[in-house]
């Protein structure tokens, strides 16, 4: 089984997650090898990641080993998927998803000091968190997760934003000085969950995959997926979704989209027997409520 991944010591670690999970089902077929992939996302470091929203930066080249042949399968951070799916390959599904909250590194959100200064790219979080605090301040920030970290201590920075499960698989959580909870920042659709993708018509991998994948996590992505989908393929204004599987076996789930003008953002929540649907109710309602245009915003998708 040959696993194609961005290489990442995340994305790597995701990967070997996979493998790690194929090997303790009995995943037949030999060993597992990791193949890694540079993206464009990895390579351009230039662009703000809002202007990258709806590209598939972090998985175009990824699916590509799949489909020509160099790897079975491609693992993704679920939040990097494109909306809609990808000829020639099938999404299996989710592993059990991690801790799918946003962090601050630093300091605490009570600890900044008035009109201080958080590194973010993600205008999602910058949003919300200015909703949280109206006086802060927000600067850019790419690169990978041990970029992100460094930054918290560079002057002028009073913190930066990270997910929370990047920092506990990388063995960092100790460096949290803040988890906020689904409340006060909704995540970013997909967000903690590792998607696996294969060929379609590989009965073979299909087979092996489909016994380490999460069935409440893969219901609860894609939900917030048809949520995306929804918004007219993707939206390059600040949205969230997030979902949970209650103890009913109801998928939950609450969603935000901003103004056009981004002068406000909008919430609902609801639940539902299947997470499509709502999903797509939520999207609905909220472009309802905020006066967009589907349209105008299809094609974009990601953390804008």
């Amino acid at each position: 089984m040959r696993i194609a991944t961005r290489s990442s010591p995340l994305a790597t670690w995701q990967a070997r997650a996979v493998a790690a999970a194929l090997e303790a089902a009995g995943s037949p077929g030999g060993d597992i090898e990791l193949v890694p992939v540079r993206t464009s996302g990895d390579l351009d470091l230039s662009t703000p990641i809002s202007e990258m929203s709806g590209r598939g930066v972090f998985v175009t080249e990824v699916q590509a080993a799949v489909l020509d042949g160099r790897a079975d399968i491609a693992v993704h951070s679920a939040k990097d998927m494109r909306s809609e799916p990808t000829p020639g390959l099938t999404l299996a599904g989710c592993l059990a998803r991690g801790d799918a909250s946003d962090a601050l590194v630093g300091l605490a959100l009570d600890e900044i000091p008035h009109g201080g200064v958080v590194a973010t790219g993600s205008q999602r979080r910058q949003c919300q968190l200015a909703v949280l605090r109206g006086d802060l301040r927000f600067t850019g920030l790419r690169g990978n997760m041990a970029r992100r970290i460094a930054a918290a201590a560079e002057p002028g920075i009073a913190a930066v934003v990270v997910a929370s499960a990047a920092l506990e698989r990388l063995g960092e959580s100790h460096l949290i000085a803040q988890r906020f909870s689904a409340d006060e920042v909704v995540p970013q659709a997909g967000q903690g969950a590792i998607a696996v993708e294969h060929r379609t018509g590989d009965a073979g991998t299909e087979a092996a995959v489909g016994a380490i994948i999460d069935e409440a996590t893969t219901r609860c992505v894609g939900a917030e997926r048809a949520f995306l989908r929804t918004l007219g393929g993707g939206c390059d204004l600040p949205t969230g979704a997030y979902a949970t599987v209650d103890a009913g076996g109801r998928v939950v789930m609450s969603a935000l989209l901003a103004t056009p003008d981004r002068g406000d953002i909008v919430r609902a929540a609801g639940s539902g027997a299947d997470g499509e649907p709502l999903g797509e109710a939520l999207a609905r309602e909220l472009l309802d409520r905020t006066g967009t245009d589907a349209a105008m915003w299809a094609g974009r998708v990601g953390d804008a």
